[in-house]
């Protein structure tokens, strides 16, 4: 397979990572998370992240066997003798995108979180049963609440 055959596929990858970002985000967003939904983005998120990796490492792989430095430079210079900088140069810009997008959605998970673990905290004092006794140690930890409370 052609370098530019190649840098295309896994350009069209990374274009479906960056929809599904897009996707989990708006799921994340919502008042009501949909757990199986967000599962299901997880699944197929981890499974392009997984052939991203195998693209990239068959590419490495490749460009070593051809001579071609494994740094920075190296790869321009490949891509360039290849006829195909602008299409290499798209996929930089593009994964630090869909990087930066993947740093967001898991600031949103992180802050979903804590704000479930407010909630949980502030239901447990609610009942009678605080997290943390006056003595800032946790406090007994009788009667559970439901996950689906």
């Amino acid at each position: 397979m052609s370098l530019n055959t190649h840098l295309q596929r896994q350009h069209d990858h990374l274009a479906s990572l960056g929809h599904l970002l897009s996707e989990e985000r708006a799921l994340l967003v919502e008042g009501s998370v949909d757990g199986p939904a967000l599962g299901a983005v997880a699944q197929r998120k981890a499974a392009l992240l997984e052939t991203l990796d195998t693209f990239e490492s068959r590419r490495r792989d490749a460009l070593r066997r051809l001579g071609y430095d494994n740094t920075p430079q190296g790869d321009e210079q490949a891509a360039r003798e290849a006829g195909c900088l602008p299409l290499w140069r798209a996929i930089q810009a593009h994964a630090r995108a869909v990087a930066a997008d993947n740093r967001i959605n898991g600031e949103l998970i992180e802050l979903r979180a804590a704000n479930n673990l407010r909630l949980l905290n502030a239901l447990r004092e609610q009942a009678g049963n605080p997290l943390y006794g006056p003595d800032g140690q946790p406090g007994p930890r009788g009667g559970r609440l439901s996950s689906s409370a």
